[in-house]
């Protein structure tokens, strides 16, 4: 495809993503606007408008948040063609599984899986109706490498997110919907630079000794290098594409080679 088209590829089509303002999310954005793509987004607090995107003020790990992101997309751009799910991240401390209270669990699950199910729910009847549409959920290689240290809740929430998109798909693939999983390894943004500095910091080392040192408890990655969130959401913009139009039901690591195992 050349630059020309892939800069009018979503012209008309009207975009929904979960937590555009930072990182994957944000980057993912901005691709769409260049495609032409009209966006929804929404973040936590107010923030100043995401690469041309409209921004909702909602908390999505929240049922009222979820529906008022949906509401204002529908309201604003009278239908969704595109959903993705991007937000997601962890929050719970280190210490292994018996460190995790009930409301880490219920605060991981409901960013990370149920933040997609409610957005689903809300938005998915109108593709339905229509029979088009495309929905990527956004998981993690963490599903397959938990770390037992620090993300145990995160990786089973994700587990099942990539678990419920399967079973999704299976439904709404006769009824004219695609709905795919994007599953990134280590993805640099801001939270991972700011975590490189923290590490940096702490050990006295220099940034390339603190980023080695994340390579190494990841098992390595056979490229040497984590993701930058740009690459992550030019692969979600393909499979939100009718260059993907046969590709249903699937999930796409996106890790550098992380995964060691087929």
């Amino acid at each position: 495809m050349s630059l020309q088209n892939l800069t009018s590829e979503f012209v008309g089509c009207r975009v929904v993503v979960s937590g555009g303002t930072k990182g994957a999310g944000q980057a993912t954005v901005k691709r769409f606007i260049a495609g032409g793509a009209t966006v929804v987004t929404a973040a936590r607090g107010p923030v100043d408008a995401s690469a041309g995107a409209h921004v909702i003020a909602t908390d999505l790990s929240t049922p009222d948040g979820a529906a008022r992101l949906a509401d204002a997309a529908l309201k604003r751009m009278g239908g969704v063609d595109v959903l993705v799910h991007v937000v997601g991240g962890s929050s719970s401390p280190g210490g292994g599984f018996a460190a995790l209270t009930e409301d880490h669990w219920r605060a991981e699950l409901d960013l990370n899986l149920m933040s997609a199910v409610r957005l689903d729910r809300a938005l998915l009847p109108q593709m339905i109706e229509r029979r088009g549409g495309a929905v990527i959920h956004v998981s993690s290689i963490q599903r397959t490498l938990p770390l037992p240290e620090s993300t145990i809740a995160y990786a089973a929430a994700k587990a099942a997110l990539t678990t419920y998109s399967k079973a999704v798909s299976k439904e709404l693939g006769p009824k004219g919907v695609r709905v795919n999983v994007v599953s990134p390894g280590w993805i640099y943004t801001e939270a991972s630079q700011a975590l490189v500095s923290r590490i940096a910091a702490t050990t006295g080392g220099d940034l390339e000794a603190a980023k080695d040192s994340i390579l190494q408890a990841l098992g390595g990655i056979p490229i040497g290098r984590p993701a930058q969130p740009e690459e992550v959401a030019e692969l979600i913009a393909f499979l939100a594409s009718s260059r993907a139009s046969a590709i249903h039901g699937a999930e796409y690591v996106i890790d550098g080679g992380t995964v060691p195992t087929v």
